[in-house]
C-alpha cells in the first residue's frame, strides 16, 4: 500500500464573505421532499445524490465539481429536472439563496410553498450558460409568503455539463446570504515555514510524524534516489533537532522499517518508543495491505509486527491511521461499503486479545460524500485534525479540526477550517503536533522545493490541542539506587480509572507519560520482586504545558522492609478509607497473595492537632479500616498486625498544614516473607 492523495485541480481562488454586524437568521434546507433524478456514479456512498443539497454549503465559496452537491442523472438531458426541499420552520420569505457550485445557470423556475402546501412561482428566468463556474444565486420574492419549502426546476440542456446545487437557504431578511468557510475561532497570525533543504528535496515529502518531545521528525519520502529499492518507492526518513535548534540533514531510517516496498510511518506512541506503520511486513521481505508496529530497542527499531483490524482486508486498499496517546483507540481514513463517498474517518477499539474492532464510521458531522483523510489525534486525546475536500475550504483539500464531545468517540464538534495561513488553493494535509503544541507540522503543495514539501507553523491557543504535562523519569531501587525494569501506570484519582501506561527499561531510556491537565493523577510503579508504590500528581490547577521530571523509588520485597502508604488515604479527622485509595490497597492485597507467607505490621500516625488520646484513637481506627479492607480481599487476619502511634512519631514539622499532612499516614512493615 502506498500513501495516495486525491488531486483535482480547479485553479480558482475565492473570497470569503465579510461577517455582518448583526445576526441574520438563515435556514438551510434540512429535508428532501422530492426530486426528478439523481446522479449515481457508484453503488458505494452517496455522492451527488439528492441528500447532498441539504445543510450549509459544502463547496462554496470555492467552486467546481463536488460530490457533496446534488446533480441530476444526466448532464445535458432534454427533460426538465427538479428538486423540492423543506426547512425546519416557516418564515416570512424575503430571500431564497441557491448555491450553484458547478455549471450554474440551468435554474429556470423557483417555487415557494407555505405551510398549507400552496405553491407560489417566485422566479422565472430563461436558463442560460454563465460566465462563472459557480455562484450564489439570490432570489427576492415580491409576494408575501410564509414559506417552509422551495422547489427548483432546471433545464439541463441549456447549460452544458452536470448542473450541481450545493445548498438552498431561505431567510426573512433581504441581506444577501453568502457561503462562508467555518473558521476556527482565531486565525493563525504567522506564516507557514518551509522546513528547508535538510528535510525537503526535489522529490515528495509527506506525512510528517513529530515525536512527542518535538525533537525527532519522521516523514515519508518518494521519488528520491536515496530510497531503498527504487526511487519510486516510499521510504521513511528522519531528522533530529540539534542543540542549536536546527534540524539536521535527514537520514534514511533503514531496515527493517524500510525495504524494497512502500514504507510509511502513520503514528507514534506517546512515549516515542513505538511507531505504527502502514502494511504488514513478512520475513521474506514481501508486504501486504495492513497495519504494523515496531518497538524501539537498544540497537534500533525492531522488525514490525502485524496488528489485525477486524474485517479490514478485502474492503480497502489504502489507509491512514492515527493511534490515541493511550494506544487503545485507532482513527483511520479508509473507504468501505458504508462510506459516505470517498475515504471516510472510522474508529476502532483495542480488544482483549490485542486485535482491533471492526471500523465504525465517525458519522456525517465529520464525513462527507468527498474525501476525508490524514487523521491526527492530538496528545490531549480529544482534538482531532484531518484533511477534507468535502467541507467548505480553499481548494483541493484543506486541514480541519474537530473536538471529541463524549466518551462514545462518535460525537464530534462541527469541523473548523484552520484558515488561509495553513490552507491554500492546492493540497494541504497530514498535520502533526508535539506535546508542547508550539508548532504544527504538515504537508503542502504550494511554494515547494520539488513536489509536496513539509512545512511548520506556530500555533495559536484556539487551534492548539488542550495543554498536557509530559512526565518523564527513571525507576530506581531504594537501597542501591540502580534502575529497575518496571511498569508505570497513571490513574485518575477521583474515579480510579486507568488513564495511561508506560514502561521503564534501563536499556532503552526513561519512561514517559502524557497527562492532560485539570486532573489529580495517581502515578504507580511495579516491578518483579518490588513492592508497588503510588504517588499523587496534582495537575488540577495547571493551565499551561509542563514537563515534569519524576523519578520513582521501589522498595524490594523482603523482611524488615517498611513502606509508607498514601497520606491522602483518609479524609481529615476521619478513619474511613476514601474510594480513591482502593487501587493502592488492592495492590497490597495482590502482593500478599503473590507471597502467601508474607505477614505485615500496619502502623497508624497522625499530626499533633487536637487531644493526644483522640489522635491515638483515630490512628488505631485508621489501621483497623485498612486491615478490614484487606480481609475483604481474602487476606487472612492472622497475617496482619496493627499498631497505633497517634502523633508520637512525626516525620515532618507540625508547624504548617502542608507538613502536617505528611504526618497523617499509614505505614506497613514486612515482618515475614
Amino acid at each position: 500500500m502506498i500513501l495516495r492523495f486525491k488531486r483535482i485541480l480547479f485553479g480558482l481562488s475565492m473570497a470569503v464573505a465579510p461577517v455582518t454586524a448583526y445576526c441574520q437568521e438563515v435556514l438551510w434546507a434540512n429535508k428532501v421532499l422530492g426530486y426528478s433524478s439523481e446522479y449515481r456514479p457508484s453503488q458505494i456512498g452517496h455522492a451527488y445524490r439528492s441528500k447532498q443539497i441539504l445543510g450549509v454549503p459544502s463547496k462554496l465559496p470555492d467552486v467546481g465539481d463536488s460530490p457533496c452537491a446534488w446533480s441530476p442523472a444526466e448532464p445535458d438531458g432534454r427533460n426538465e429536472e427538479w428538486i423540492k426541499v423543506g426547512f425546519d420552520k416557516t418564515v416570512p420569505l424575503k430571500q431564497i439563496a441557491i448555491a450553484e457550485n458547478f455549471n450554474p445557470g440551468s435554474i429556470a423556475r423557483v417555487y415557494a410553498y407555505d405551510a398549507n402546501g400552496k405553491e407560489y412561482l417566485v422566479s422565472e428566468t430563461p436558463a442560460a450558460q454563465q460566465m462563472v463556474k459557480g455562484r450564489m444565486l439570490h432570489i427576492f420574492p415580491k409576494q408575501t409568503i410564509q414559506a417552509n419549502a422551495v422547489k427548483l426546476v432546471l433545464q439541463p440542456n441549456k447549460v452544458s455539463g452536470f448542473n450541481q446545487i450545493d445548498a438552498v437557504a431561505i431567510s426573512a431578511d433581504a441581506t444577501p446570504v453568502e457561503a462562508k468557510i467555518n473558521f476556527a475561532a482565531t486565525q493563525l497570525k504567522t506564516q507557514k515555514e518551509n522546513m528547508g533543504k535538510a528535510i525537503n528535496s526535489k522529490g515528495q515529502e509527506v506525512a510528517p510524524i513529530i515525536s512527542p518531545d518535538g525533537k525527532t521528525l519522521y516523514f515519508t519520502r518518494n521519488n528520491f534516489e536515496g530510497n531503498i529499492g527504487s526511487p519510486s518507492r516510499q521510504d521513511v526518513w528522519y531528522s533530529t533537532l540539534n542543540d542549536k535548534g536546527q534540524w539536521t540533514d535527514a537520514l534514511n531510517i533503514g531496515p527493517p522499517i524500510n525495504n524494497a516496498g512502500d514504507n510509511a510511518i502513520t503514528s507514534i506512541s506517546a512515549d516515542g518508543k513505538t511507531i505504527y506503520l502502514i502494511n504488514e511486513y513478512r520475513p521474506d521481505g514481501s508486504m501486504y495491505f495492513g497495519f504494523s508496529r515496531s518497538f524501539k530497542t537498544k540497537s534500533g527499531w525492531g522488525f514490525p509486527k502485524s496488528s489485525r483490524i477486524m474485517n479490514l482486508v478485502g474492503s480497502a486498499t489504502t489507509i491512514e491511521i492515527t493511534v490515541s496517546p493511550f494506544e487503545n483507540v485507532l482513527i483511520m481514513s479508509v473507504q468501505r461499503a458504508d462510506s459516505e463517498g470517498g475515504k471516510d474517518l472510522y474508529i476502532s477499539f483495542l480488544q482483549k486479545d490485542n486485535t482491533w474492532s471492526e471500523p465504525r464510521n465517525l458519522g456525517s458531522v465529520i464525513n462527507t460524500a468527498d474525501y476525508e483523510g490524514t487523521p491526527f489525534l492530538a496528545l490531549d486525546n480529544k482534538t482531532l485534525y484531518f484533511s477534507s475536500q468535502g467541507h467548505a475550504g480553499y481548494g483541493e483539500g484543506d486541514l480541519f479540526l474537530t473536538r471529541r464531545l463524549d466518551d462514545t468517540w462518535l460525537n464530534w464538534s462541527t469541523p473548523e477550517n484552520l484558515g488561509p495561513a495553513i490552507n491554500s488553493p492546492l493540497w494541504d494535509a497530514f498535520i502533526n503536533i508535539p506535546a508542547t503544541g508550539d508548532y504544527a507540522y504538515f504537508s503542502a503543495s504550494e511554494k515547494v522545493l520539488g513536489q509536496e514539501d513539509i512545512f511548520r507553523i506556530r500555533m495559536t491557543p484556539e487551534i492548539k490541542p488542550d495543554p498536557v504535562a509530559v512526565v518523564t523519569g527513571t525507576v530506581l531501587e531504594a537501597e542501591t539506587n540502580k534502575p529497575v525494569k518496571s511498569d508505570i501506570a497513571a490513574d485518575i484519582k477521583k474515579t480510579n480509572a486507568s488513564f495511561a501506561t508506560a514502561s521503564f527499561d534501563p536499556e532503552t531510556g526513561e519512561y514517559r507519560l502524557i497527562l492532560p491537565l485539570k486532573e489529580i493523577y495517581r502515578i504507580s510503579a511495579s516491578g518483579e520482586g518490588y513492592f508497588p508504590v503510588s504517588e499523587d500528581m496534582d495537575l488540577s490547577e495547571e493551565t499551561n504545558f509542563r514537563t515534569i521530571r519524576k523519578n520513582i523509588v521501589l522498595q524490594p520485597i523482603k523482611a524488615g522492609q517498611q513502606i509508607r502508604l498514601s497520606n491522602t488515604m483518609f479524609s481529615q479527622s476521619s478513619a474511613e478509607v476514601i474510594p480513591s485509595s482502593f487501587t493502592e490497597l488492592d495492590r497490597i492485597a495482590e502482593t500478599m497473595k503473590t507471597y502467601p507467607a508474607m505477614e505485615i505490621l500496619l502502623e497508624g500516625h497522625t499530626d499533633n492537632q487536637g487531644e493526644v488520646q483522640k489522635n491515638v484513637k483515630l490512628s488505631a481506627d485508621r489501621v483497623e479500616q485498612v486491615k478490614k479492607y484487606l480481609l475483604a480481599k481474602g487476606i487472612d487476619g492472622k497475617r496482619i498486625q496493627t499498631k497505633a502511634w497517634g502523633p508520637a512519631r512525626p516525620i515532618a514539622s507540625n508547624l504548617t498544614e502542608q507538613t502536617r499532612q505528611k504526618n497523617r499516614r499509614v505505614e506497613f512493615t514486612i515482618l515475614k516473607i
